[in-house]
């Protein structure tokens, strides 16, 4: 079903994220990536694999869709399983992000319930470049601009493995695929749709002759380099200018490059913060750094934040509930 030069390419990438004998477990919406996979998965690691596919049920077929994926499983001898999302109240706004969010909290549980250690995703060169344009026009620095590595953790499960083995594959090769291997694919209306930012960046790159996507890819795998890079520089700095004392963290800056104090203060925040979402968004970040530069105080996440020679953060008195 799968032409053996295909199938030696995909064990090479794959062996290179997971090793052999690793329970891994497949996301499988029906769509031509996440279906190739699948093909190549099975025939990769016969008895290594389960797949789920997650029914966001928030559009008419998309039960029947994730019962043919487990129809195709089932003519592979792979265990399936359809993961229902039951929602209190099915979103209207950031559709894509909640249904994400809510895919991920559902494969999770799926895989410590099937005791699976790694969770593979149909992630592919193109869609890495489309993802470095999103954060390109949204003016996101060099984390953001390396895009999505090959090997990360399940978003909100530390313990998982998520391995994406077709970072290097194109589109057209996977519809390729199962064109030969007479898979149909499930066409999901989204994908077609304007509303959605990663459909007007997609549509934008195939009308774009000046921009090509294995390039683009290839530059967002070397701020990856970058990034670790940095990341390195900031565990120095920590290791060098940081003290945490009783719930209090104080840095002594002096000469570090701007980036790696942003770094410095990310984390810290990250660790103390005990109000909303602990990531900072680009203009919160930027905004506290002008005031920590500046000698000033400012209180975000719940955490006090004081600048001057020394920075010192601690946590924040509660604030007084209005009456």
């Amino acid at each position: 079903m799968v032409p053996h030069d295909v199938l030696v390419r995909f064990r090479r990438d794959l062996d290179a994220l997971v090793p052999r004998g690793t329970r891994i477990g497949i996301a499988v919406s029906g769509g031509p990536d996440s279906l190739a996979l699948l093909l190549l998965a099975a025939a990769a690691r016969p008895g290594e694999i389960e797949a789920a596919t997650v029914d966001h049920d928030l559009r008419a077929g998309s039960r029947e869709e994730a019962q043919a994926v487990s129809d195709v499983c089932e003519r592979l001898g792979v265990p399936h399983a359809i993961l229902t999302i039951k929602w209190d109240a099915k979103p209207a706004t950031a559709i894509q992000e909640r249904a994400r969010s809510a895919r991920y909290v559902a494969l999770a549980d799926w895989m410590r319930d099937r005791a699976l250690t790694a969770l593979l995703t149909g992630h592919h060169l193109d869609d890495q470049a489309e993802t470095f344009f999103m954060r390109l026009n949204r003016g996101s620095g060099v984390t953001g601009l390396a895009g999505m590595r090959p090997v990360a953790r399940v978003p909100g499960a530390s313990s998982l493995v998520l391995a994406r083995p077709l970072l290097s594959w194109r589109r057209r090769e996977l519809v390729a695929l199962c064109e030969q291997a007479g898979q149909r694919a499930v066409d999901d209306p989204s994908n077609a749709d304007t509303d959605f930012e990663r459909v007007r960046v997609r549509q934008a790159l195939a009308d774009c002759d000046l921009l090509d996507a294995e390039s683009i890819a290839h530059s967002a795998s070397n701020l990856t380099l970058a990034d670790d890079a940095l990341n390195w520089a900031t565990l120095r700095e920590w290791t060098e200018a940081v003290e945490e004392r009783e719930g209090n963290v104080t840095y002594s800056p002096i000469d570090a490059p701007a980036e790696i104090r942003r770094r410095i203060v990310t984390r810290i925040i990250a660790q103390l913060g005990s109000e909303g979402d602990a990531r900072l968004r680009g203009r919160e970040l930027e905004r506290l750094m002008v005031s920590l530069q500046a000698g000033d105080t400012a209180t975000l996440r719940g955490v006090r934040c004081e600048g001057g020679s020394v920075w010192r953060f601690a946590a924040a008195k509660p604030r007084k509930l209005a009456k």
